[in-house]
């Protein structure tokens, strides 16, 4: 687990890196000397608008390729501008968006007989979730599920769709699916504190 001076360490780094592209028009990558913060980690930033908290941009790298920090500098750039559902943010725009920062833990593959018995290994909240199947994959973090309501089925039929899946593929034996958890960082308002939402969301 992160502390949450941490957490707000890396909610703090995604907006600068945003900032210092409007201002330098280049991305430039800033190191940091905290070892947990140097740990290669799943992560994923969100940036939604404010106050009404619909996405804007959302960018990650679920499986912990690069160091953490650099993991979201790199994340927020392309949250930012290169997620291809939005037109790339504006400056003006930084004002009226929070940044959040989701530290996954490593993806678990889950291993079932039948794949009915997904609906039971599944906890709305919790877990967030990653789909494969040949050429298609696709990833949704647990707060999705909550924001929409959604139940476990629900859950893998949208999982499915976000993947260019039909939801019927759940069933297939080439399909795999893993589940992991995460610690998410917020801002309150814009430029605002950081909470910890991780219990919140649960």
């Amino acid at each position: 687990m992160l502390s949450l001076d941490q957490g707000t360490n890396l909610v703090k780094l995604a907006r600068k890196t945003v900032l210092k592209y409007f201002e330098k028009r280049k991305f430039t990558l800033e190191k940091v000397d905290d070892k947990v913060l140097n740990e290669r980690r799943g992560v994923f930033v969100t940036i939604e608008n404010y106050p009404d908290n619909s996405l804007r941009g959302c960018i990650g790298f679920p499986f912990g390729e690069k160091r953490l920090y650099e993991a979201v500098q790199k994340a927020a750039y392309s949250s930012a501008f290169e997620d291809k559902r939005f037109f790339p943010l504006k400056k003006e725009e930084l004002n009226k968006v929070i940044f959040e920062v989701s530290v996954l833990t490593g993806p678990e593959l889950i291993y079932v007989k039948d794949p009915k018995e997904y609906l039971e290994k599944i906890e709305i909240g919790r877990d967030g979730l990653i789909i494969s199947n040949g050429l298609f994959s696709g990833l949704l973090l647990p707060q999705v599920a909550l924001r929409f309501n959604w139940d476990v089925k629900e859950f893998l039929d949208n999982l499915c769709f976000k993947a260019g899946l039909t939801p019927d593929r759940i069933y297939d034996k080439n399909t795999n699916l893993w589940k992991f958890q995460t610690q998410v960082f917020s801002e309150e308002r814009p430029n605002g504190n950081v909470m910890d939402l991780t219990e919140h969301s649960r």
